[in-house]
């Protein structure tokens, strides 16, 4: 389809006069606010009034008009409303047709003028604007060195107490650091073998390392405590017979937990230690003191 200007008239069309742009009647914006939908659509209606046609039972969204209408040679935008080119005012035809005729920019209308004298004041009031802030910047900047001097000493009042503060919270973070230190791990056991004695019965680090590698298999990770924990608060509760709320103390985890792990591990050194006859005749005092722990805490 040829796309050609629909004013009457003229006789642009896009495949001849290719230099030309070729308009769509305004759209009525209705998505972009109240303000916004009232202006496209009295810019719609401006246009078809500027038209002089009537319309009726056509296709509004076919309707094209050339850029030769306009005074700038094309439209202005949509918020630009004080622009002569906000609607086509050359050579619009209607109910009286004048001959198109090419027309220099220069040659403008006495609205052009006004709108040129209107964009001028306004870029003149801008830069009076930038001039007051400047102005304004310069005093506010000079009256700040008066108080420079009271100010280095409120800045070096400022850091000293920020740097106590950075200190305080350095030492309150090595204090968080070595209370989160896991207790009662392997680390804490290896090479102390008085400690291993007095909270497990067993005699050597070696021989507690030995019956944990005999049991890791068969505990069952409890969500709380590692398997090598978990052996360890079943050892010092039967070594020791430490209370379920010391040990929830001790552990960092609840009674219940405590009670939960007790029996689990109970219930597994009794299974594995009762069955296999071979390991216990490999590891004679460790299969003691733990036969002695299965009598103490079943009888």
């Amino acid at each position: 389809m040829v796309i050609k200007c629909a004013v009457l008239g003229c006789s642009n069309r896009k495949d001849r006069e290719k230099d030309f742009q070729y308009y769509r009647l305004p759209a009525i914006v209705s998505n972009q606010g109240e303000e916004c939908e009232k202006l496209s659509s009295e810019r719609r209606r401006e246009w078809l009034a500027n038209m002089n046609q009537c319309f009726k039972n056509k296709n509004l969204d076919n309707v094209r008009i050339c850029s030769e209408h306009f005074v700038s040679g094309k439209k202005a935008d949509l918020y630009d409303r004080t622009n002569p080119d906000w609607c086509p005012t050359l050579w619009l035809g209607g109910s009286n047709p004048e001959p198109v005729v090419s027309t220099p920019l220069h040659s403008a209308t006495p609205h052009v003028d006004r709108y040129k004298r209107v964009q001028e004041r306004s870029k003149r009031k801008r830069l009076e604007l930038i001039q007051n802030d400047e102005e304004s910047t310069f005093e506010s900047s000079d009256s700040g060195c008066e108080g420079v001097a009271s100010q280095t000493d409120m800045d070096g009042i400022f850091i000293n107490s920020m740097d106590s503060e950075i200190r305080r919270l350095r030492e309150e973070n090595l204090k968080l650091k070595k209370d989160n230190v896991v207790r009662l791990s392997k680390e804490d056991f290896e090479g102390n073998c008085e400690k291993v004695k007095h909270l497990t019965g067993l005699s050597t680090f070696a021989l507690l390392m030995t019956l944990f590698s005999y049991l890791e298999p068969h505990l069952q990770p409890s969500g709380v405590l590692d398997q090598f924990r978990m052996m360890i608060l079943t050892l010092m509760r039967l070594r020791l017979n430490l209370s379920v709320l010391f040990l929830s103390y001790e552990f960092g985890i609840s009674q219940s937990s405590v009670s939960r792990i007790f029996s689990s591990v109970i219930d597994t050194m009794f299974v594995c230690m009762g069955t296999c006859r071979n390991y216990m005749q490999y590891s004679y005092v460790c299969m003691g003191t733990c036969r002695n722990y299965m009598q103490y805490s079943f009888v």
